[in-house]
C-alpha cells in the first residue's frame, strides 16, 4: 500500500530541515520526530539513515504503508 504523503516532499523536508525530524513530524511519526528535534537527528546519523531510506522509496508513514510517489 502507498501512502498519501509525498516522497519529494519528506526528501526535501529532509535534507533541509531533517535535523530537527520535521520530515518525521510530516510523516505523522510524532515520537521519533521529538526524539530527532531533541538529539539532532540522533547526532546525524538517523538523519542520513533517513535520506537514504526516503531517496530509495523505503520509508514509511505512521500507518506503516511506503512513502514512495513523488508527486506532491
Amino acid at each position: 500500500m502507498k501512502s498519501e504523503k509525498s516522497r519529494l516532499v519528506a526528501l526535501l523536508l529532509c535534507l533541509f530541515i531533517g535535523e530537527l525530524g520535521v520530515h518525521r513530524f510530516y510523516l505523522g511519526k510524532i515520537g521519533t520526530g521529538i526524539l530527532w528535534l531533541l538529539t539532532g537527528g540522533i547526532f546525524g546519523i538517523g538523519w542520513l539513515v533517513d535520506v537514504i531510506m526516503i531517496a530509495v522509496g523505503s520509508m514509511k508513514d505512521k500507518e506503516g504503508k511506503t512513502v514512495s510517489d513523488w508527486d506532491a
